[in-house]
């Protein structure tokens, strides 16, 4: 877990909480308590999801250090789309290598191999090259650069296909490497929407990559510090939304803190 990140985020919770407190006449700095975090996620963020008020709730909990007071309302938090099943995945791959297209067939097997291999997000997806690829004699991981700075070590299969591809992307662009805007904000979910599949397959999307890395993770009993460290997420609470997915792991956020904290670094 990157104690930067921690900070950046915690500080961003403060910046939103005082801003809240000076306009009601609250004081400035905030006081944390209980009663003044409640005003704030109930009216300060009255337009925000239930997601983002459990998230800035719990953050300013914990620097607080008080608990939930009793009858406080409790905002769902959303889940994340299941993982890919075995067959779905091997029907993912078989629909990247049978694209008509050679910088089609690469493009997607990137996508499977920096999704469901690393569990990079779309942006981090778009802005990997060959040259992030780190290759050694025991391990194939990927440097990701931007807010989450982090080196994410594959596993088995997709480890062995991010080796094949960055050796032949070299210093260009492991997805879509011809020339493409590459800020346009729809621009890997069209690539997935145009592949030539089936009407009935599994449509290739990156946050099911995503939730298929973090939940493979969990499932295989991955130490919680590692998991955050290697999926660039600072709370630990954030693992609900994956946990739910899987049967031996933690179901609530009070269970997700107990195992980090037995589980250690």
């Amino acid at each position: 877990m990157s104690a930067d990140r921690r900070l950046e985020r915690e500080a961003s919770v403060l910046s939103c909480l005082s801003r809240f407190s000076h306009n009601e006449g609250l004081g400035d700095p905030p006081v944390l308590v209980s009663e003044v975090i409640e005003a704030f996620v109930s009216v300060g963020l009255c337009e925000q999801g239930s997601p983002t008020k459990g998230t800035y709730r719990s953050v300013l909990r914990h620097l607080a250090g008080i608990e939930a007071p009793k009858g406080a309302p409790g905002y769902r938090g959303s889940v994340a789309p299941p993982p890919y099943s075995a067959k779905e995945h091997a029907e993912l791959y078989s629909i990247a290598r049978t694209q008509p297209r050679g910088w089609r067939r690469l493009s997607a097997l990137a996508l499977l191999a920096l999704g469901i291999g690393a569990g990079l997000h779309v942006s981090e997806i778009v802005a990997a090259t060959g040259d992030d690829v780190v290759i050694s004699a025991r391990s194939v991981a990927v440097r990701v650069g931007g807010g989450r700075k982090r080196v994410v070590t594959l596993q088995a299969g997709e480890a062995k296909l991010l080796f094949a591809l960055a050796k032949g992307a070299g210093r260009n662009y492991l997805f879509h490497p011809e020339p493409a805007e590459r800020c346009y904000k729809n621009f890997v979910n069209d690539f997935c929407r145009h592949l030539v599949a089936d009407p009935g397959a599994p449509r290739l999307s990156v946050s099911r990559c995503r939730s298929s890395f973090v939940c493979g993770h969990l499932a295989s009993g991955t130490r919680l510090s590692v998991l955050l460290e290697q999926a660039g997420i600072v709370e630990v609470e954030s693992l609900l939304r994956y946990s739910l997915h899987v049967k031996s792991a933690p179901r609530s956020k009070a269970g997700l803190r107990h195992l980090l904290e037995e589980q250690g670094p």
